[in-house]
């Protein structure tokens, strides 16, 4: 009996261990990082688009609005994301991967045409784009992958085998989105890249790669047109250059410290400057120190995933967490390239900060994952806690 009675004893002053380790080891400044960039974008939404939510939908607030709704099912996302144990979702990977790729598929044939492109789909008066979907699965998959056999990766064929289970979802999603699908490749390849230590083999592959990208610009005009576009802008001020150069005008504008909030003139000149075009207002309002505030932020962002994927239990985690990093930093470098006409434009958001519900939805409950992994960390001395 008084066995029984220090077995049940130890047993909850286990528990009671495991609570407190998981509370002390949870990233609590990562989800402040996260919040405050949300924080900024939604300020920097509503100065960027109010006059044009004005005009086209006679609410000033419309998109901020749209853009709130879609960051709260982000944040309900996120907590049952964060509640529920990473390594539950190693049995789904295949089934939510399949399952993206059909939802893709289905955008092919009987998408929502929004702004000119193809690339949402209607359920039940929303509108959700399903490659922001496959990202997520992307990541599980091939951290589920690597976790399960990390030997395999460490040969180049190996490796090649894996990046081959991406191919399909790659190919359906380039159909419409070359942009997204770039994205996808690049999460898979910088996955599998950390996961083996063939170095020169890698770099072969993002060479062909590379050419593969300007044989299919090359195979339609209008990809064509955006590359000429690039070059040359102010050739196309009347038409798809216009967007490039008022854009670099509002950099341009802006200073060190910018115009102040609000007091942007480039917003109401940039068509869709809310979306993918919303860092070249933010140079314009907050100056060149804005401009470095929110890449430092974005940076820190990146230093807190990392950190959590080197303390990681188990591979899974780590690959979980290595993946979404992958993901932030190349929509980031991707936007800040294009606002800058250094890379032709491609249509890739500033994560969190411009106008998109379904990308901050779901790229809120894939930093749930994070927050997840990181109330399993493992450091020295964890066994005293």
């Amino acid at each position: 009996m008084v066995r029984d009675q220090e077995l049940v004893a130890s047993r909850k002053e286990a528990k009671r261990r495991k609570k407190i380790k998981k509370l002390l080891n949870f990233d609590y400044t990562l989800l402040l990082i996260i919040i405050f960039i949300l924080a900024l974008g939604l300020v920097m939404l509503y100065s960027t688009s109010a006059y044009a939510a004005s005009l086209k939908r006679g609410d000033s607030a419309y998109y901020l609005k749209r853009q709130m709704f879609a960051s709260g099912l982000g944040f309900v996302g996120m907590f049952f994301s964060t509640k529920i144990d990473y390594r539950r979702w190693s049995h789904f990977v295949w089934p939510f991967y399949i399952g993206s790729m059909v939802l893709c598929v289905m955008v092919i044939f009987v998408g929502t045409t929004i702004n000119g492109q193809a690339r949402w789909l209607s359920i039940g008066g929303l509108s959700i784009q399903p490659s922001e979907i496959a990202k997520v699965a992307v990541i599980l998959l091939l951290a589920n992958v690597i976790d399960r056999a990390p030997k395999a990766q460490r040969t180049f064929e190996g490796s090649i085998k894996t990046m081959c289970l991406v191919l399909p979802i790659f190919a359906v999603v380039a159909y419409n989105n070359l942009s997204t699908a770039i994205i996808i490749m690049g999460i898979s390849f910088i996955m599998v890249f950390i996961a083996s230590p063939k170095f020169w083999y890698f770099v072969g592959a993002a060479a062909g790669g590379v050419l593969l990208i300007i044989l299919y610009i090359s195979l339609a005009s209008y990809r064509s047109d955006r590359v000429a576009t690039w070059l040359h802008p102010e050739d196309y001020v009347t038409g798809s250059g216009f967007q490039t150069l008022q854009g670099l005008y509002a950099i341009g504008s802006g200073g060190l410290f910018g115009k102040g909030l609000g007091e942007s003139m480039q917003k109401y000149i940039v068509p869709e400057a809310q979306n993918d075009m919303i860092f070249s207002i933010i140079c314009e309002e907050l100056g060149v120190f804005g401009a470095v505030c929110i890449i430092l932020l974005y940076i820190l962002l990146l230093y807190r995933l990392l950190y959590i994927a080197n303390h990681s239990k188990d591979m899974f985690g780590s690959y979980i967490c290595i993946g979404i990093m992958s993901h932030i930093a190349l929509q980031v470098i991707l936007n800040l390239a294009v606002v800058t006409n250094s890379i032709p434009n491609t249509g890739v958001i500033l994560p969190l900060i411009s106008y998109g519900g379904t990308s901050v939805a779901i790229l809120l409950t894939e930093l749930g994952l994070a927050l997840s992994v990181s109330k399993n960390m493992e450091f020295e001395g964890d066994e005293d806690v």
